[in-house]
């Protein structure tokens, strides 16, 4: 306090300078208002000190919220919980705990309900279980158990960590819970693939929220039961729940899995009504959902009226042309990224390449594999190698292909020998496609597209004996080909078919349409015939 200043004169002068740091918007605003406060001999003011690290919070400068920190001789404990709040949001999770710990030898003070949110955080960010257990014991000791944010940042970092039997310990001491409580339960089961539990949770809560709906929709869409992410959003929709940006990508891909086209039109009029089109991840789901359900000319323009595009913007939409057979357009707009300064990642590249696939265009693809270390510092993965490999073997260098499976710095998967054994089929090397076969066995013995395959090769060589030993295999191995499958959508709902399956119940109403337009198709016939005589 400054000599002759009392500390109801003091606080008055302190309350002047509030306005004044409030607007600041820049950190070099913050600069000149603290010359005035240093100018006031208010420097050592912890009131004004943790308004400015705020301040450098919301600006992102916490290299001048640590100077600020370190410049006050006598930091209390808001000080203190403000630039460890500071350190948390800026993912410096070493400072974190480096500060927590003077706060501890300080001596004079002790953490509070305010501080341990920030710090658990940190444990979660951090990945240390270890740190997680040492503060959760300091919880208790400082007591902050029973506190309500500090109780569910707990859950929270147990569920990341995977600790779910830690996270329901807490959740069942706690005297009481909010939606905040169940959804970090809930988010963890969905983390580890249990999305049946997450939804009985979900089921059970008493007060749900939309990260609560959407959790369970992302839950769902992760494993790949899309149906049941689509009902989920559609029940959400019922109870009056409005769906959030998280919400819209997250049911986007069973969308764009399901063909429901008119689930996703209905999607991007709702984003377009509520001004959300300016968020890239939107449009970035929007765009593959559209390709997927093969509106690619809906996809593009989508493209091309986006204000701000990113690398997943245009590697959507490379990889969105070349699934379309637009090799050449796929591969323009690969330039055109370049000519743009966009730095392309590995699915940039992985689209570019399956465009050079689908064209066939070798040389190309070439130079675009070798250009990726060369000139992007990326280094290829399995996928990129599979690229190169079909591109080879559907252009009939099978050779070349072999050299790459056998010199490729990863073991090769059932893709890579799978899409060899393709080629070989093609261009009617058998004994090649033996080789990959007996690595196909290994790797994948009870797929029956592969048994199939070199059936077939065998066939087209005139090898009777060979298909005979293919059947003959399957027969032993006692492999049968999986049912065919499909979905349609239907007044927003999307109804799925497989092969034999009479359970559903329009299998009945579907069984007879067959069999109408097999009649008519018939009747069809038999008048042709009639006409031709």
């Amino acid at each position: 306090m400054p000599p002759g200043i009392g500390r109801p004169v003091l606080r008055n002068l302190e309350d002047l300078f509030v306005p004044a740091l409030r607007s600041c918007g820049n950190v070099a605003e913050l600069k000149r208002v603290h010359a005035r406060i240093v100018r006031r001999s208010l420097s050592q003011s912890n009131f004004l000190a943790t308004k400015m690290v705020d301040v450098c919070d919301r600006c992102g400068d916490l290299g001048y919220a640590i100077s600020l920190f370190r410049s006050v001789a006598g930091p209390n404990v808001f000080l203190y919980n403000a630039i460890v709040r500071a350190c948390a949001r800026n993912f410096a999770y070493g400072l974190v705990f480096a500060v927590y710990r003077e706060m501890l030898e300080d001596g004079k003070i002790s953490p509070d309900e305010f501080t341990f949110p920030f710090l658990i955080k940190s444990c979660g960010g951090s990945g240390s279980e270890n740190l997680g257990s040492q503060v959760h014991a300091h919880v208790c000791k400082f007591g902050a158990a029973g506190q309500l944010v500090t109780e569910n940042s707990l859950i929270d970092m147990y569920a990341k960590f995977g600790k779910l039997e830690d996270a329901y310990k807490v959740f069942d001491e706690m005297p009481q819970r909010d939606a905040v409580s169940w959804n970090g339960l809930i988010s963890g089961h969905v983390r580890s693939g249990e999305v049946t539990r997450a939804r009985e949770l979900f089921d059970e809560m008493p007060c749900k929220t939309v990260v609560s709906w959407t959790t369970v929709i992302s839950g769902y869409s992760q494993v790949g039961c899309y149906v049941d992410a689509l009902e989920i959003f559609r029940q959400m929709q019922t109870v009056g729940v409005e769906p959030d940006e998280i919400s819209i990508v997250s049911v986007l891909p069973a969308c764009a899995h399901l063909g429901a086209l008119e689930v996703g039109k209905w999607i991007h009029m709702y984003a377009d009504k509520h001004r959300l089109l300016h968020r890239t991840c939107i449009c970035n789901a929007l765009m593959e959902m559209y390709a997927k359900c093969g509106c690619i000319e809906q996809a593009s323009r989508l493209f091309n009226e986006m204000m701000t595009r990113d690398v997943i913007s245009w590697s959507t939409m490379i990889c969105s042309l070349a699934n379309h057979g637009k090799a050449r357009e796929a591969i323009e707009l690969f330039q055109a990224m370049r000519r743009a300064g966009v730095d392309s990642n590995g699915v940039t590249f992985l689209g570019t390449l399956s465009a050079c696939v689908h064209a066939g265009l070798v040389d190309e693809g070439m130079e675009l594999f070798c250009s990726m270390k060369r000139d992007y510092g990326l280094e290829p993965d399995i996928e990129h190698y599979g690229c190169l490999i079909d591109l080879l073997g559907r252009s009939g260098c099978l050779d070349q292909a072999m050299d790459v499976v056998q010199t490729m710095p990863m073991k090769p998967d059932s893709k890579i020998w799978g899409s060899l054994l393709s080629s070989c089929r093609t261009h009617g090397n058998l004994e090649m496609a033996i080789a990959a076969m007996e690595h196909l066995i290994e790797l994948e013995p009870d797929f029956t597209g592969n048994y199939v395959l070199l059936a077939n090769l065998y066939a087209d060589l005139g090898k009777s004996e060979g298909v005979s030993r293919m059947r003959k295999l399957m027969r032993n191995r006692n492999l049968k080909k999986p049912p065919g499958g499909s979905s349609i959508e239907v007044d927003n709902m999307v109804l799925e078919f497989v092969s034999g399956d009479n359970s559903k119940p329009f299998s009945g109403d579907a069984y007879r349409m067959i069999e109408l337009l097999e009649l008519e198709r018939n009747l069809i016939l038999q008048r042709v015939q009639a006409d031709v005589h």
